[in-house]
């Protein structure tokens, strides 16, 4: 049986594998959210943090200023994970921050690490809910209806509550 921090681990693990979160700013954008690649190395993960590089001229960017608080959702890409991520979002142009979690894939999108549209976001998570899933995930509840037990019967140990 997996325990919360076991999950987490799960989590940041897949979130390494495909760094693809759907990210919005509540109460801005009229709710909408859009994919976003993460950054973060051993140390962020430790902190709850993650970084997007994006354009300070872009609409997402530019809605931070009628609120900082995130929403982000989260699909492992073999679907054996799901999360939704709570947070608060910050422009953070820490020069030594920005080389530490430069790479080729950001570089083709800017004119250098002094781009001046260039804009890191960080994420801090404030908590999480982590959901593992595999096939027996979406057999069990019926199972667990054709033998009289409640559909959600033994799925407690596939989910996460996390507070970073």
């Amino acid at each position: 049986m997996a325990d919360d921090r076991d999950i987490e681990e799960q989590f940041w693990e897949a979130l390494k594998d495909s760094p693809f979160v759907m990210l919005g700013i509540e109460g801005a954008r009229e709710g909408a959210t859009q994919p976003m690649t993460a950054n973060f190395e051993d140390s962020d993960r430790e902190a709850g943090r993650v970084y997007f590089f994006t354009a300070n001229d872009h609409d997402f960017t530019r809605a931070m200023g009628q609120s900082n608080r995130a929403i982000g959702a989260f699909s492992g890409k073999d679907h054996g994970l799901f999360a939704s991520l709570r947070g608060t979002l910050t422009v953070d142009n820490d020069r030594s921050t920005i080389d530490r979690l430069w790479n080729p894939i950001v570089a083709q999108w800017y004119e250098g690490k002094d781009d001046p549209k260039l804009a890191l976001v960080r994420f801090e998570i404030d908590d999480a809910k982590i959901w593992l899933s595999d096939i027996g995930g979406f057999l069990k509840p019926a199972f667990n209806k054709l033998f009289g037990r409640k559909p959600e019967a033994g799925m407690k140990e596939k989910v996460a509550e996390v507070d970073f």
